[in-house]
């Protein structure tokens, strides 16, 4: 298909809050596969006034490149850093009762993501099928967890479960620092 029609599949399946993709980004990914022979373009036609629309297929060594990243990506977990990951790494410089607030913010944007994912869920596979939404039931699922997470970091705080002494963190760090010298 055409990069035109590949940015409509996307927002018709509802994938854009999924990808990265910025205006022109997808057409400069294009450019690249098929300048490292991945694809070729197959036909290219005009309709009226609009501008013309190269259709592109996966050659014989794209196929073999998509299998083999797609193999590798689906069996090894990798690290894949997050903002939040970092937040929670410091998350000692803020005060308990900040910290609660910040988490409640944050599981309450969750709760309405996770009900958007669930929208976007009934009403598209219907019409086509879930095979194609594996990752939206993914990222739901992701966000799920992440949820319990933050409910039970929430309620270990409310109940005081915490050690919070960030004085007693910056000894015992200095005093690792004093060991290995």
């Amino acid at each position: 298909m055409h990069p035109y029609e590949m940015q409509r599949l996307i927002r018709e399946r509802k994938k854009e809050n999924f990808l990265d993709l910025k205006r022109g980004s997808l057409y400069h990914a294009i450019a690249r596969l098929q300048r490292a022979g991945l694809i070729e373009p197959v036909e290219t036609t005009r309709e009226g006034r609009r501008p013309e629309r190269t259709v592109y297929r996966l050659t014989g060594d794209g196929e073999a490149e998509l299998l083999a990243w797609l193999r590798e990506l689906l069996a090894k977990p990798v690290h894949e850093p997050s903002q939040f990951f970092a937040a929670v790494s410091f998350l000692i410089q803020l005060p308990p009762a900040d910290v609660l607030e910040q988490l409640s913010d944050r599981a309450a944007r969750l709760e309405s993501e996770i009900a958007g994912i669930d929208a976007v869920l009934r009403e598209m596979v219907p019409r086509i099928g879930r095979l194609v939404l594996l990752e939206s039931e993914y990222a739901r699922t992701m966000r799920q967890a992440e949820l319990g997470w933050i409910r039970s970091l929430i309620k270990e705080l409310r109940a005081g479960g915490l050690a919070w002494d960030p004085e007693s963190l910056l000894r015992l760090a200095a005093s690792a620092v004093a060991e290995h010298k």
